[in-house]
């Protein structure tokens, strides 16, 4: 079954149903009114504040994620659609994006700044340093010389003077993370930088670098299928008053529906390499992805919808970081803030999930050698 008959299958309301406290409404959220914003358009205005103290930063209750828009997703869209599917999101009440200087060499980079460029002091960039891009193949080089140096990159290629919030993507085991943090705290004192984020790293890890600077969020995988951050790192970030930005919140579009054993996963499309994403873990997990299906049914929420509510809904301090290239999927998504789930309905959800096991490890070797988790 394709997202799109999903979608067909499920009413998809915009009642705005009563959220918990920690989604804060905002009625005035500084959306623009043009003609991209039809009747009856969906517009996120609920926030979350990720991190506390002088590290919080509100934002948007979910936030798009640019990478797929050039890579690793299949066939590459067309860049001037993707231009206006950001600025489409920004209509809407999304105006929290993420990219990083490894997605495209850069060029994912340079696609938002251009897509924000007439409305930068109304959006939120976040993005990531780790690849060193000027050596070939390029190199994970977290030294605060090189930190520094990618800084100035991500500036010139999102055509802006500061950066909004900036993540360690991947851990550099040959540096200390007190030197990464201290990098970034020096670009933080220079105005370059607002926020200070990490990124698929443990406890310990978390726990060291907020002692230099204070933690905004942690940037990590995190969904139905798969939750080792809750018994490696949700406690911690609790006790710090850290916040968590859910990338591949529906398991890079399994859990929205969009994936089957017949998918073509050899035309760019990094999913193909990786354990979950075999024909034969795809037919196996399917048995997961019903589970949700039909728990969306007697609501009306898709699977996607359903897979984003429940972890915002059972943590205050999670944003999903969703990806996607179509204006349908943008405006699916988006309405997940006017669900609510409780706590007998999340726990529901979890006991019938859990009845059948995760076909297919995380990743490959030597993409899990890369995280700490």
């Amino acid at each position: 079954m394709k997202r799109r008959d999903l979608m067909k299958s499920s009413a998809i309301t915009g009642a705005g149903l009563f959220l918990t406290n920690s989604i804060v409404s905002n009625a005035n959220s500084g959306t623009s009114s043009n003609s991209s914003q039809g009747e009856g358009c969906t517009i996120l205005t609920k926030k979350r504040t990720l991190g506390s103290g002088k590290a919080a930063l509100t934002v948007p209750a979910l936030y798009l994620g640019c990478m797929g828009m050039q890579s690793g997703r299949g066939i590459v869209p067309n860049e001037k659609s993707m231009e206006k599917l950001i600025q489409q999101a920004y209509d809407r009440g999304c105006n929290f994006f993420d990219t990083a200087e490894g997605y495209s060499a850069g060029k994912n980079e340079e696609l938002l700044g251009r897509a924000i460029a007439t409305m930068r002091d109304k959006v939120l960039i976040s993005t990531k340093f780790t690849v060193d891009l000027t050596k070939n193949p390029p190199l994970n080089d977290n030294r605060p010389e090189r930190i520094k140096a990618a800084c100035e990159a991500s500036l010139r290629r999102l055509k802006t003077d500061y950066i909004d919030l900036y993540h360690q993507h991947r851990i550099d085991r040959s540096v200390p993370i007190e030197d990464v943090a201290g990098a970034v705290s020096d670009l933080i004192k220079e105005g370059k930088v607002r926020y200070f984020g990490l990124s698929e790293v443990g406890a310990e890890t978390i726990r060291r670098a907020h002692k230099v600077h204070p933690v905004t969020t942690v940037q990590s995988e995190y969904h139905l299928m798969f939750r080792k951050p809750e018994t490696e790192v949700f406690s911690t970030l609790q006790e710090l008053g850290i916040g968590f930005t859910a990338y591949s919140p529906v398991n890079r579009g399994f859990l929205a529906g969009s994936l089957t054993e017949y998918s073509d996963m050899n035309t760019n499309d990094i999913r193909g390499i990786w354990p979950p994403f075999t024909p034969e873990a795809l037919r196996a997990n399917t048995r997961i992805l019903q589970v949700v299906i039909e728990f969306g049914k007697t609501r009306g929420m898709t699977p996607a919808q359903v897979s984003m509510a429940w972890m915002m809904h059972k943590y205050p301090f999670i944003v999903p970081l969703f990806g996607t290239t179509k204006l349908s999927h943008l405006e699916e998504d988006l309405r997940t803030a006017d669900f609510s789930l409780s706590q007998d309905e999340i726990e529901e959800l979890e006991k019938k999930v859990s009845e059948f096991a995760v076909t297919g490890e995380r990743y490959d070797a030597l993409q899990q050698s890369r995280v700490e988790y």
